[in-house]
């Protein structure tokens, strides 16, 4: 009888942790979620920019900003990630799509390395 308890209570723990780890590694893939948003968003303002578009460059620019700010990594990655995006956003809007491009795209890279 004793040995039925001690093996019902084993499976139960087995069963929480399980699901519980199941739970906060959903929870870390959320956050990594927005970084993979922001690479992506970071990407297209560079795509947009290198056709001149500075207008679309901005708005993805800012999108990447979103993310990249919502997404709770602290690295010096992301921190180096959300100031290029910032002169992304600065650049674009004043019409200079070169310098919109080259943020975004350093952003980027910064980014993709900050998961």
């Amino acid at each position: 009888m004793t040995s039925r308890i001690n093996r019902s209570a084993l499976v139960l723990a087995a069963v929480g942790m399980f699901i519980g780890s199941s739970v906060l590694s959903g929870v870390a893939f959320a956050g990594n979620k927005h970084v993979e948003e922001a690479v992506e968003h970071a990407n297209g303002a560079a795509t947009h920019g290198k056709e001149g578009h500075a207008d679309a460059c901005v708005q993805h620019a800012e999108e990447a900003l979103k993310h990249a700010k919502g997404s709770g990594v602290k690295n010096p990655h992301m921190d180096e990630g959300i100031k290029h995006l910032s002169e992304a956003v600065k650049h674009g809007k004043a019409g200079h799509a070169d310098a919109c491009t080259e943020h975004a795209s350093g952003a980027a890279t910064h980014l993709a390395e900050a998961k």
